[in-house]
């Protein structure tokens, strides 16, 4: 294994904290990942990992190696993407919302591994913080106004929202006309990732935002519990319209309040801010914005 390889595995070694974890995404025997990282240290001469039968942690030579690393071998991919027609390749981690990625990723997906057949692409799902270097995951898209100052953050789109509710539900409990009427109602709660609290509904009213939370028999962390308990009838929601659209449709689900629209949620791609965009990377997201352009 020559220094670049070596380079490689030690970077992934530090970013899953686990010499099984990077041997496994690196499709490579747990010895040889070992004696990539000892190479290294014996060439420099220093301690890159702290190890202990449950953890893999950098020293601060490590922490610093580790940095040069990410440049250097950032460099050495675009500048092979330049010459000789080599095209992007490699694994490619993202961690999306699922909705988002089945209304909007996945169809277009084929078009993608068509275009660059050399990306291997692994998705994983989830609404929750994702810790990037530690998890091993190049990039991540996600719906709401990005917290993390450790990323950078690229808008792609702004989806409007939608406040919805059941035939049933209405039924039972009457249709809201004004936001004082929502004192007779309730809502389903969605728990933040972030801080674990209920969220509140938003309403826009004269070119501002009013917050209201109401009363609640039923809380989630998923979206589409969130979206499933609003059709059983649990409460009112809110939502991207474009995930409501085929309910709204056949009737399932009823916009209500109308005339106070929610916020639109923004969708962002983010990437961690101290690590050079490999050119897989760098394509993803340029689809991204391309495929999300009429989302609207």
């Amino acid at each position: 294994m020559d220094r670049f390889d070596c380079m490689r595995v030690f970077a992934r070694v530090l970013e899953r904290r686990s010499f099984t974890a990077a041997a496994e995404d690196m499709k490579l025997p747990r010895s040889t990942v070992t004696d990539a990282v000892k190479q290294l240290e014996a060439r420099l001469g220093v301690r890159l990992l702290q190890r202990t039968t449950r953890t893999v942690t950098p020293t601060l030579d490590g922490e610093a190696y580790y940095r040069s690393c990410l440049s250097i071998l950032a460099e050495i991919e675009a500048a092979e993407s330049t010459f000789l027609g080599s095209r992007p390749k490699g694994l490619l981690r993202v961690d999306v919302h699922g909705t988002l990625a089945r209304h909007f990723v996945l169809p277009h997906l084929p078009e993608f591994l068509r275009t660059y057949p050399e990306i291997e692409l692994f998705l994983s799902e989830g609404d929750r913080l994702v810790d990037l270097v530690r998890e091993g995951i190049d990039c991540v898209l996600r719906v709401g106004i990005p917290q993390d100052s450790e990323m950078i953050a690229r808008r792609i789109v702004t989806l409007p929202e939608v406040t919805l509710a059941s035939p049933g539900y209405l039924e039972a409990f009457g249709t809201p006309e004004t936001l004082e009427d929502l004192v007779a109602h309730r809502m389903i709660g969605f728990r933040s990732s972030a801080t674990g609290g209920v969220l509140p509904l938003v309403f826009a009213v004269n070119g501002k935002m009013r917050e209201t939370s109401l009363p609640m028999a039923l809380s989630v962390s998923a979206a589409e519990s969130y979206y499933a308990a609003c059709l059983h009838g649990l409460g009112l929601i809110q939502i991207p319209r474009y995930h409501a659209e085929p309910a709204l449709g056949s009737g399932e689900l009823v916009e209500v309040l109308p005339g106070f629209k929610p916020p639109s949620s923004p969708v962002s791609v983010l990437y961690p801010r101290d690590r050079q965009l490999a050119p897989r990377v760098r394509v993803f997201i340029d689809w991204l914005v391309h495929i999300f352009a009429d989302a609207r």
